[in-house]
């Protein structure tokens, strides 16, 4: 490997969105993220939607007032 061409690897500190702080190696200096393994889903066992722009309520008011699909099939 060529010297002085490779960024420096470092000891960091990683903070979730929950505030949920572990450590990690990273060439960066922070990092952020929004979902770890204290507050996703699956590791939890908990439901919890992350609503952005509020996508979920929409979907939830679009579908609830639909009607349902019925069958085709003619009953002989």
């Amino acid at each position: 490997m060529k010297k002085d061409i490779h960024p420096q690897f470092k000891e960091v500190t990683a903070t979730c969105a929950c505030g949920a702080e572990f450590t990690t190696g990273s060439v960066l200096d922070r990092i952020r993220v929004e979902i770890c393994s204290s507050c996703h889903p699956f590791f939890t066992g908990k439901q919890k939607l992350v609503d952005t722009a509020g996508r979920v309520e929409r979907f939830q008011r679009k579908y609830a007032k639909s009607p349902q699909p019925t069958s085709k099939k003619a009953k002989k």
